[in-house]
């Protein structure tokens, strides 16, 4: 059947019709999608792990009972996940498995560019680029037989663009794969020095098959339209290359590790002058020149995400028609909900001066004006230990030293920060966001919010039990949106000596979608004095006289404003669209 797929949606169609049986990841864009729709589709246990690491074991784990098996995540995540992937290499696999990486290049939601196929030489795992939708459902498929033929993990390498556009896909019926009983092997899983050199030597035949599969790889295509200049590309580069430069050949490049050397000299050979285009890092282009093949600079950025205008612009060819953008809008900066809880502990932490070590998390919005709150963000868990580093380089003279982490990051990668703290006597205050669910990449459950990912009910781990469980005897649990009193037990916490956790409770306005009857400023009351507009709600903004005006169809009554007004100016209101008439 003829359907019209995303990217996301194509791999998990792909991988159900391959007959996977397990598929275990952590959400982050654009991966998300992958197995929020997997999991929609019978005959296959989908889970969301607390981090990419623990998603890819269950995954190897699937493998090594026989069942195929994948494992879905964002580039940085694999950095979680590398040290299971970089053994995975030596042992190879049971079932088919493969790991699904979405690369951001421009960094639409993500704290860096990563190019993930860098890790396939580097980890020796073969790595897979589909260039649409289509090729993405059919190369999953093959994913999983050629993981299984070679006896390797396999890498299905996405980008943001195939992630989130859509194309026309065949879809197809599922394949009933039976999974074999499953047979003691510990010179293949167990890896000590002794069986894990056998298996290193093993890689290199491995690889050698790996090498002679991509000579003849179904998915990289030679597409001759001249002798005059050819490109060669890979991902969904492809495309962007055949709208550009419409009369060039080209070689698209279906397995970018490893590279086939014998097709990429013939088709070298087959034309006068030979480019590389490629999206973020050099490495077709160096990899090619490392063969003894000439290929001709151009000036293609090595960063941020390609489009067909790009590189048309970067060969001299006329500019293809494009919508231009509108001009003259008012700028509208990323910021927290009407009504998100994590505001007022912003609010608090402004107000304390403190120095706060951030995460990775919707939180991290807590950095811009007017709250300016965060003076880092590293990587998933990094807040806590770096708010440990911090003091015990000395700190910052007089300021509080706070950490501040989401319930999901706390779960994925926090927990080891917290008990390094306590093992080594540390003196900083961790304030865990308990939204009650993972909101930045789209509400998914997380281990303490009572939901899998198939929606059903699981165990609702306490956070306070486990901070405790962890040694830490100073525990507060406060209601973010009661103002005064959270930031009353962060000064008391930071005062305290020794680690201090504030477990800052209220659930994400976006997921309740309770919303009580709307405040409006009293004009003849408010005094202009920019209180309520510190508080970064973008239900107020500043009207007539540079009073304060809060937009009634935005603002859900979460009463943080009325909390910070001295003046008694903003009134509760019945919902009203005509703004002007209620402020």
């Amino acid at each position: 059947m003829l359907t019209l797929l995303s990217g996301n949606e194509a791999i998990a169609q792909g991988a159900w019709e391959a007959g996977v049986a397990v598929a275990s990841g952590y959400p982050g864009t654009p991966s998300t999608e992958v197995l929020e729709n997997l999991v929609k589709k019978p005959g296959v246990a989908c889970q969301w792990a607390p981090n990419e690491k623990v998603g890819l074991e269950v995954a190897v784990g699937a493998s090594l009972a026989g069942a195929r098996a994948m494992s879905t995540m964002k580039h940085v995540g694999l950095n979680v996940a590398a040290d299971a992937l970089m053994t995975l290499a030596y042992t190879g696999v049971g079932g088919g498995l493969v790991v699904v990486v979405a690369d951001d290049p421009g960094m639409h939601s993500s704290q860096n560019e990563q190019d993930s196929r860098r890790w396939g030489p580097f980890g020796k795992i073969v790595v897979l680029e589909p260039s649409d939708s289509a090729e993405a459902l059919a190369m999953t498929r093959e994913a999983f037989s050629l993981s299984e033929r070679l006896d390797m993990p396999v890498i299905l390498r996405t980008t943001t663009r195939l992630s989130h556009s859509k194309g026309l896909v065949e879809t197809g019926e599922r394949s009933d794969i039976e999974r074999g009983a499953y047979r003691t092997a510990r010179a293949k899983w167990v890896m000590m020095p002794g069986a894990a050199r056998g298996r290193r030597a093993d890689l290199e035949r491995r690889l050698a098959a790996a090498r002679a599969e991509s000579e003849t790889f179904p998915f990289t295509t030679t597409e001759m339209r001249g002798a005059e200049m050819g490109v060669i590309t890979s991902g969904v580069t492809y495309q962007h290359v055949r709208e550009a430069l419409p009369e060039v050949s080209t070689l698209k490049l279906g397995m970018t590790f490893p590279l086939p050397a014998e097709r990429i000299r013939e088709f070298a050979a087959s034309v006068g002058r030979l480019f590389v285009i490629e999206e973020l890092d050099p490495y077709i282009a160096d990899a090619v020149r490392a063969l003894g093949i000439a290929v001709e600079t151009t000036t293609v950025p090595v960063m941020g995400e390609l489009s067909p205008s790009v590189i048309a612009e970067a060969f001299g060819v006329p500019p293809l028609p494009v919508r231009e953008p509108m001009t003259g809008l008012p700028a509208r900066p990323p910021m927290l909900c009407p009504g998100c809880p994590h505001r007022g502990v912003f609010r608090a932490l402004r107000d304390m001066d403190a120095v706060v070590t951030g995460d990775i998390g919707c939180y991290t919005l807590g950095a811009l004006p007017p709250l300016g709150a965060m003076d880092s963000c590293v990587c998933m868990g990094a807040s806590i230990g770096m708010a440990h580093g911090f003091g015990t380089a000395g700190g910052a003279g007089e300021r509080p030293v706070v950490a501040v982490i989401g319930d999901s990051t706390f779960a994925h990668s926090g927990l080891t920060g917290l008990l390094n703290s306590v093992y080594n006597g540390g003196d900083e205050t961790i304030v865990i966001l308990d939204n009650r669910i993972t909101a930045m990449t789209g509400h998914q459950d997380n281990p303490f919010t009572g939901r899998t990912l198939s929606g059903t009910a699981a165990p609702e781990v306490d956070i306070e039990a486990v901070v405790r469980a962890l040694g830490v005897t100073d525990v507060r649990i406060v209601d973010p949106n009661l103002l005064r009193p959270t930031e009353k037990a962060i000064r008391e916490a930071t005062a305290a000596p020794g680690v201090s956790v504030v477990i800052a409770q209220a659930p994400c306005v976006l997921v309740t979608r309770e919303r009580n009857e709307p405040f409006a400023v009293v004009p003849e009351t408010c005094t202009a004095c920019g209180t309520c507009i510190r508080l970064g709600c973008p239900a107020i903004s500043r009207g007539a006289n540079s009073r304060a005006t809060i937009d009634t169809d935005l603002c859900i009554g979460c009463r943080q404003c009325v909390q910070v007004c001295s003046y008694g100016a903003i009134k509760r209101i019945g919902r009203t669209c005509d703004v002007g008439s209620a402020s």
